[in-house]
């Protein structure tokens, strides 16, 4: 059983019988096919205490698919990173190898 009347706006009740009621919930857009996506890739060093970092923005789709894909370039990598926002960060100065997996997987970088 799903707790779905939790995510109700202000709507107790309602005796209209094809009454909809509004969420608070924001549609992740569908993921583009990898050859549709044009990912930016760049090192960071900003607020990250001197550490540098593969940071990847662009990726359009849902969050579980962006986790899958953060999950495989650190696999592949050998390295620590996260996914959060629509961007990927690796830890590392992997600009190369992160360019390398992504245009193998056919994503345009």
């Amino acid at each position: 059983m799903t707790n779905e009347w939790k995510k109700r706006e202000g709507i107790v009740y309602s005796t209209k019988a094809d009454f909809v009621y509004q969420t608070n919930e924001i549609e992740e857009p569908e993921t583009l096919p990898a050859e549709k996506q044009k990912l930016k890739i760049a090192l960071d060093r900003k607020q990250r205490k001197g550490k540098t970092v593969v940071l990847i923005t662009g990726f359009v789709g849902k969050s579980d698919d962006l986790e899958n894909l953060a999950k495989e370039l650190k696999n592949k990598c050998g390295t620590g990173g996260s996914a959060k926002n629509g961007e990927i960060i690796i830890q590392g100065e992997m600009i190369e190898k992160v360019k390398d997996i992504l245009r193998n997987k056919g994503f345009k970088v």
